[in-house]
């Protein structure tokens, strides 16, 4: 298990993360509001979470949506995966979007996404002139059915 240093703004109401099952791959990150915000259908909103990481070099946390806030209402993390450097030094914030058919309201403490730590390769770029065939070649989107 990895461990990552978090600074929670616990004495405003901030919530560290948790996973809710022995085999959950992702954390729960919770909303730290003043008051609730209501995302209308097809707007997005930047909501705080008080949680500030310290992510080893070599790593990165990845942001991801909670599928039941997807199923049941349409929310998700508008740039899924979000991803935070393990250089970032600030507050975590999840840009949620509501693609539902009904304004949502996010509560102070409400659990809306959920973190996951993972590792980064880095790769070395190399300009060339030519690269090599495939039999899929440039064909792209849907070229290999649907």
């Amino acid at each position: 298990m990895n461990k990552i240093e978090v600074k929670c703004l616990a004495s405003k109401g901030a919530v560290m993360p948790c996973y809710k099952t022995q085999g959950a791959a992702g954390a729960d990150v919770c909303a730290l509001l003043t008051e609730p915000v209501t995302i209308e259908p097809g707007a997005f909103a930047m909501i705080p979470t008080g949680l500030f990481f310290e992510i080893p070099q070599g790593y990165e946390i990845q942001v991801r949506p909670r599928s039941g806030l997807a199923a049941k209402n349409g929310i998700t993390v508008l740039n899924t995966p979000g991803t935070i450097d393990s250089d970032y030094r600030g507050e975590l914030k999840i840009i949620l979007i509501n693609l539902g058919k009904e304004a949502f309201v996010v509560k102070n403490g409400e659990r809306i996404a959920q973190i996951i730590v993972s590792p980064v390769t880095l790769a070395s770029f190399t300009i060339t002139d030519s690269l090599s065939d495939t039999s899929r070649g440039e064909k792209g989107f849907g070229s290999t059915g649907v």
